[in-house]
């Protein structure tokens, strides 16, 4: 029976362990306050993914360490590169194939279509702590791919939509947005983050390289509305969040301050181009009714 590690216990680390407990594969999962869902071969185990031996014991005999972890959005400069070089170097002691979830800020502006080939150009703190903890494990020897995703939706994610805009339009209340309401944008559905991490780690064709999630692209205002006509809620009221409104609300919170980083360039659409995933991996993205249906089913 194959066995895994995974380091998260968020909505896309819980929806990996499920795919791969359903396999009848064993996983454990760790995390700092032990949390995860419940199935009979799905092991929860608190523990500080920063310590290297620890996590070391914990990853021994696995053959696979997946990480969907991050710090603190305002940390990640600090803490990504310790937590990263623990990992790296419990996969390195333990000889098991190691997958990344990642994301898109290494890349930086790109004008056109995201393809996982460009060089990852970022020149901002959060860009750049991405960028190097895939460069650092790409150099390392060890067996390592990365899955990007875009801006996460779907049950259980955790983001500017479903944070800013999902609640807000199903209690009929304005949505304040730090995007542009109508520009096309790639959202990756939590389901299909989950089905490529477990692709990828199935496929050794995938190693060596990062691959993308597959997306759905549309505006945040037709995303919206898809969800308001599921749910029969009224048409949403959504507002787009200045710069100005970013820097006074960083004033309240560290969070507002780093989304400066991260914002697309204006009047651009932000669109993934995820076909070698679909070519090679066998992962399509979920039509966007069946993943904003999951949501309104909790």
């Amino acid at each position: 029976m194959k066995s895994h590690v995974i380091v998260g216990r968020g909505a896309a680390a819980s929806k990996t362990a499920l795919l791969l407990a359903g396999d009848g594969e064993r996983v454990r999962m760790v995390s700092r306050t032990g949390g995860g869902p419940d199935h009979p071969l799905v092991d929860k185990v608190a523990a500080d993914a920063t310590d290297t031996d620890r996590l070391t014991e914990l990853t021994e005999g696995a053959d696979t360490l997946f990480t969907t972890a991050a710090p603190p959005y305002h940390r990640w400069p600090e803490q990504f590169p310790i937590l990263s070089a623990s990992l790296l170097g419990a996969a390195r002691r333990t000889g098991a194939a190691y997958v990344m979830l990642g994301n898109l800020y290494g890349y930086g502006p790109v004008n056109g279509p995201i393809t996982p080939d460009l060089p990852l150009a970022a020149t901002g703190p959060k860009g750049r702590a991405r960028a190097r903890v895939w460069e650092e494990a790409a150099a390392s020897g060890v067996k390592v791919t990365e899955v990007r995703a875009a801006q996460f939706y779907g049950a259980g994610a955790f983001s500017v939509f479903s944070l800013m805009v999902q609640r807000q339009v199903l209690d009929g209340r304005l949505a304040l947005v730090p995007q542009e309401l109508d520009v096309p944008h790639s959202y990756s559905a939590i389901g299909d983050t989950a089905r490529t991490l477990v692709a990828a780690s199935r496929d050794e064709q995938a190693y060596g390289r990062a691959w993308h999630v597959p997306t759905s692209t549309l505006s945040v205002r037709e995303l919206a509305g898809r969800l308001a006509a599921l749910a029969g809620a009224p048409e949403p009221r959504m507002e787009e969040l200045t710069e100005r409104d970013l820097t006074l609300l960083a004033f309240t919170e560290p969070f507002w301050a780093e989304l400066h980083e991260v914002l697309t360039m204006p009047g651009r659409p932000f669109v993934v181009d995820y076909s070698e995933t679909e070519k090679v991996l066998g992962v399509s993205a979920t039509p966007v009714d069946d993943v904003l249906a999951e949501v309104l089913s909790r």
